[in-house]
């Protein structure tokens, strides 16, 4: 069959993907010898690409191993390495497993650097010459991989006898799962089972519900319900609270704030945003319970685990495993950064191998330069989704900004171009607002809102964290404002 026909008879096969794909993957591999095969590529590629990618998204695991499968004969290399990539790292074993076998088949060598051993290698210590952290990794033909080079193994050990073991936090003492319902105040270790139901309807301990975005779109809370709830935040300041995050983390942490975040990156030559990918969701069971494995046995690290993350009931009734950290629940944002924590240390080494600062506020990461960087930014991108990968994140290259001095240095919604201040438009909108309070009365402008006065009050409270002098005003006017309103 030469390409013309074979493209005749994949055009009514891709009008019905889902129906059809058997026959499509068949069809490809027969004629992958064909000198044109790669055309064809290329020919279902600008066809069925945006199919493959959504449901390399998707939140059943089962279309995103569909998606794996598929992409291998839909998607030339440079396509299929994107999709492999966020899935060389899913929860889900089978969809995993697949992904990096068939990085090794296609050749895709350079997907992302080796965190574990292959077939054939040898193990070698490594050092990142960023990080300056010691892993073994794989030696093959007796050449490095790119990036990273060889330590003396004498020098591996004289660095490792040099390390101090960190101080053990004081948590409480839960040797089993009655343990743990006394702790959060439950009659028994039953109650607890009842809150790990799955799903969100009817008797489960979740909601789910969207809110927009402020950048357009929608974002999915799932909330758990008040019984829960309590539950979680015993958990949180029984146990989370006593753990600290990595001093980089700025978000959701006591005593840290968008201004905290974004003052180590004031008056600086070049800022760079980038973002995390699907944060919360990345952050999956198995995660979590290898976290609190580090200070509890199995049974309650699995128990403490189950409370903390959400497994989702698709509309076939098909149970979603492992779950996830809900987006919503109150021991999520700490969990996050305790689980970023060798994450936040790798990019901190990273950023000062290179001359630069680094924060995070979830999943918010900037890094900052006080002078032109001598390292090549391409560079620099590569190692940190490098580490993102390896730490089982990945990148949203869709929202990376690189931000010089003639524009506007935006972080965590501070401008930090020469002195910390609101955006412009910020703050002409509030002034607008209060001059209309003014003008019309404050109710004009709450429009039914009942929180409207604690709007103000906060508004101009986060003003004044940010900029005093122009905050100290607003302040100013909010107090005369609504002390005005409460007169007679």
């Amino acid at each position: 069959m030469d390409l013309a026909s074979l493209l005749v008879e994949l055009k009514p096969l891709i009008a019905d993907p889902d129906a059809h794909w058997g026959r499509i993957a068949e069809l490809m591999e027969e004629h992958s010898g064909l000198a044109e095969s790669e055309v064809a590529r290329h020919w279902l590629a600008e066809r069925l690409a945006p199919t493959l990618v959504a449901r390399s998204r998707s939140r059943d695991p089962r279309d995103r191993l569909r998606a794996v499968e598929a992409a291998r004969w839909a998607l030339p290399a440079r396509d299929l390495a994107g999709v492999l990539w966020r899935l060389a790292k899913d929860p889900f074993p089978k969809v995993r497993h697949r992904a990096v076998s068939l990085t090794r088949s296609e050749g895709l060598t350079d997907v992302a650097l080796p965190d574990r051993l292959g077939r054939g290698a040898k193990p070698k210590a490594r050092m990142d010459p960023f990080t300056k952290k010691i892993s073994v990794v794989a030696l093959r033909d007796g050449e490095a991989q790119r990036g990273w080079f060889l330590l003396d193994p004498d020098k591996v050990r004289s660095l490792r006898r040099g390390r101090k073991s960190p101080a053990k936090p004081d948590l409480p003492k839960l040797k089993n799962p009655a343990d743990v319902a006394t702790l959060l105040g439950c009659a028994s270790d039953k109650d607890l089972v009842k809150l790990l139901r799955v799903g969100e309807g009817p008797g489960s301990p979740y909601v789910r519900f969207t809110i927009p975005k402020a950048t357009g779109g929608e974002r999915v809370i799932t909330a758990p319900r008040p019984a829960l709830k309590r539950v979680q935040r015993a958990l949180l300041d029984k146990i989370l609270a006593k753990l600290p995050a990595h001093p980089s983390a700025h978000g959701f942490v006591a005593e840290r704030s968008v201004v905290t975040n974004a003052t180590p990156h004031k008056g600086s030559a070049l800022v760079v945003k980038m973002d995390i990918e699907d944060f919360f969701p990345t952050l999956h069971y198995r995660r979590v319970e290898g976290f609190f494995r580090q200070y509890y046995l199995g049974p309650v690290a699995k128990l403490l685990a189950g409370l903390t993350t959400h497994r989702t009931r698709l509309e076939d009734g098909y149970v979603v495993f492992p779950g996830e950290l809900p987006q919503g629940a109150p021991t999520s944002p700490a969990l996050a950064n305790l689980l970023c924590r060798r994450m936040d240390a790798r990019l901190t080494g990273l950023a000062a191998k290179v001359g630069a600062r680094y924060t995070r506020y979830a999943d918010d990461l900037t890094f900052s330069w006080p002078v032109d960087p001598e390292v090549p930014l391409g560079r620099f991108f590569w190692w940190v989704d490098q580490v993102l990968q390896q730490e089982g994140f990945a990148e949203n290259a869709g929202k990376r900004r690189v931000l010089r001095p003639h524009q506007r240095q935006l972080v965590t919604g501070v401008v930090v171009n020469h002195t910390l201040h609101l955006p412009r438009e910020v703050r002409r909108r509030f002034r607008a607002i209060l001059h209309n309070c003014q003008k019309h009365g404050v109710e004009s402008q709450a429009r039914g809102r009942e929180d409207f006065r604690d709007y103000l009050r906060g508004f101009a409270s986060w003003a004044a964290m940010v900029d005093p002098a122009e905050g100290r005003r607003f302040q100013e006017e909010v107090r005369a404002l609504l002390g005005a309103a409460v007169t007679p």
